[in-house]
C-alpha cells in the first residue's frame, strides 16, 4: 500500500503553519501586555550559535513549499529572505499557505516514487519522494516550527503544547 502523499504533506504543512499564526499572535499580546516591541523577538535565539527566530520561519515555510513543489514535480517558488519584523513573517507565512492552499491532491499521484534531487554547495542527492518526505522534507520543517516555538517559549510568550499541535 503506497502513501497518500497529498495528504501526508499539504494538511500537515498547512496545520502547522496556521498553528504557528496563532502563536505569533500570542507573542503580539504578550509583547503589548508587557510594553514591549514584539519585534526584539525576531532575532532572539536559543544559542549564540544558533540561526535565530525569522530564520526559523523561513526556512520552515522553504521547506513546506519546497517540500510541495518538488512533491507534485512543479518549480519550488523562489522567496527572498528579507523579513525584519513580525509583520513581515506573517505575511511570508499566509503567502506559504497560500501557496499550500493551491497545491492540487493529483499532481501528487506518483509522487512517492518521484525522484526528488537536493542540491547544496558540495553535492547533489536524489531521493525518491516517500524518503524525501519522510526522512528529509517533514523532519526539517518540525525541527524549525518547533524551534521557532521554543525560542517564543523561553522569551516568555505562554504558549504549550496545545498551542503548537492547534
Amino acid at each position: 500500500m503506497s502513501l497518500d502523499m497529498y495528504s501526508a504533506s499539504v494538511p500537515v504543512f498547512t496545520r502547522m503553519l496556521t498553528n504557528l499564526l496563532g502563536i505569533l499572535s500570542k507573542a503580539e499580546a504578550y509583547a503589548a501586555e508587557r510594553k514591549f516591541d514584539v519585534n526584539v523577538l525576531v532575532d532572539c535565539r536559543l544559542a549564540p550559535d544558533m540561526i535565530p527566530f525569522k530564520g526559523q520561519i523561513m526556512i520552515a515555510t522553504d521547506h513546506a513549499k519546497g517540500a510541495t513543489a518538488r512533491l507534485a514535480d512543479k518549480p519550488v517558488p523562489s522567496w527572498p529572505d528579507t523579513e525584519t519584523t513580525f509583520e513581515q513573517l506573517k505575511t511570508r507565512i499566509n503567502t506559504a499557505l497560500s501557496f499550500l492552499a493551491e497545491a492540487n491532491a493529483a499532481d501528487f499521484v506518483g509522487a512517492d516514487e518521484r525522484k526528488v534531487t537536493l542540491r547544496n554547495r558540495n553535492s547533489e542527492t536524489i531521493l525518491d519522494g516517500q524518503t524525501y518526505l519522510l526522512e528529509r522534507a517533514l523532519p526539517n520543517f518540525y525541527f524549525h516550527i518547533t524551534t521557532a516555538y521554543a525560542i517564543l517559549r523561553h522569551n516568555g510568550v505562554p504558549v504549550g503544547k496545545g498551542d503548537f499541535l492547534g
